[in-house]
Formats: C-alpha cells, structure tokens, sequence
C-alpha cells in the first residue's frame, strides 16, 4: 500500500493506478512549470527542474508533456503559484506536513483545514510539527541498479550520509545542500536514479495501532486528493501485520 515503505511511511505518495494519473501527471507538470519559471528552462542549470523531470519520468510521464509543462513557464499570461506549506496533527497524534503550489491560498487553506478537522485533526502554524522533521536530499534507485552492498559504498563515496535498501530498490540519503552534487556522481556510478527531491524525514517514528490505522490512512488519501497539494509527509508506523490486516 501507498506509504508503507521507504521511511516507514513519512511520505504518503499516490499510485500510479489508471485512474490517478491524470491527476499525478497535473501534479508534476505544475512543479516543472514552477521550477522552470523559478530558475533557467533548461535542466542542467536548474537543479530544481531537474529533480521535477526526474519524478515525471518515473511515473512515465510523456515526454510531450514534460516539455509542454516547461513552454509553459514562459506564458506571461499564465498561472503563478505560491508555495505554501501547512503543518498539523491528524489521527492518533501523528505529525503531518503538507506541501501545496496554490493560485488561491484562501481555497488552499480552507481545504486543507477542514481535511484535518474532519479526521479529527487539527491544523497548526508553521514550525508546530516541522521541528520533529528533517529537511533531507532522498535519491531513489531500483533494486536492478546494484546490490546493497554496492550501492552503499557508492553512496558514502559520493557524499552521502545514509542508505536504506530493501526489496523495493534503495533509498540514499543526503544533506539537503549536497543533493543535486550527489545525484551527479551517483548517476556516473549507478545511472540516472528513479527519483531524487527533498524530503521531510520524521526523527521519530509514532506507532499508530489498528483502529488508528484506518483513520489515519483515509486521512492521508483525502489530504493527498486535493487539487492544490503536491507532497503530504507524515511521521506514522503502521506495523507490516496492521498493514496486511487492512489490505485483506
């Protein structure tokens, strides 16, 4: 299921199910545009925007559609997005991070305020949960780019400070300053990665029992299914018998 794995669920992330891409594919096109406006169209001098193509091609977004998203950034008519970000607490005390790119910051606020009120959350000021997090460089590999091993001592050489590997690929970890130099070396080692953005990383997982479980899983999903949100963090641990009771 979304969220279970990598972090122990601190980012809950949509599928790439039919029907979810159009609204996944609108999500990157909207960062590729705000990155490209925010810094040079081309990506080997806008570390931002090559991290926005790079999370567009590993949900196998078109290629029409990357570089239509980036022209786009130079439409002076076009749409500008702020970037806000809204922090709180859902079900069972979990620690919640939302990031949003919002043309109407009063829609995006309510929206989000009242998604936490309905799960029985509740919506606090900025730096209220963002203290318990991380700011991070996360670098995704899959389990075909090498051996745990492997990637491990590629990652430290390239300056990197941690790497969770499992049977769903590799995580590297890397301070938030160091991660477009570390994607560069890396990408000469293992290849290009699926994946490479800045994360929030929870310091302390908050185990979430089965009743909670549930709760706290729609609450992401709703937080998730709004037009103006681009990323959700969270700092829950549902346990892997949890998980596969909800699924069954």
């Amino acid at each position: 299921m979304a969220g279970h794995s990598k972090f122990k669920n601190i980012q809950h992330r949509k599928g790439a199910q039919d029907k979810k891409r159009a609204k996944i594919f609108s999500r990157l096109a909207k960062e590729i545009t705000v990155a490209a406006k925010m810094g040079m169209p081309d990506p080997d001098s806008n570390p931002r925007l090559r991290t926005a193509i790079l999370a567009a091609r590993a949900q196998n977004m078109p290629k029409d559609n990357i570089e239509r998203a980036i022209k786009k950034s130079a439409d002076a008519d076009g749409e500008n997005y702020d970037e806000v970000r809204y922090e709180g607490f859902g079900p069972g005390g979990i620690g919640v991070i939302v990031e949003t790119l919002t043309d109407n910051r009063n829609r995006t606020a309510s929206d989000v305020r009242s998604t936490f009120s309905k799960s029985g959350g509740n919506m606090g000021e900025t730096g209220s949960v963002s203290f318990m997090f991380d700011r991070v460089g996360s670098i995704e590999y899959g389990p075909d780019a090498a051996d745990a091993e492997t990637v491990f001592e590629a990652a430290i050489e390239a300056g990197a400070e941690d790497v969770v590997s499992g049977e769903d690929g590799h995580e590297i970890i890397c301070s938030m300053e160091d991660l477009h130099g570390v994607v560069d070396v890396l990408a000469g080692v293992l290849g290009e990665p699926q994946a490479a953005s800045i994360v929030w990383k929870p310091q302390n997982d908050v185990p979430v029992d089965a009743e909670a479980a549930e709760k706290v899983l729609k609450f992401m999903d709703a937080l998730d299914d709004l037009d103006d949100v681009q990323n959700v963090y969270a700092n829950f641990d549902i346990a892997d018998e949890v998980m596969e009771k909800l699924s069954s």
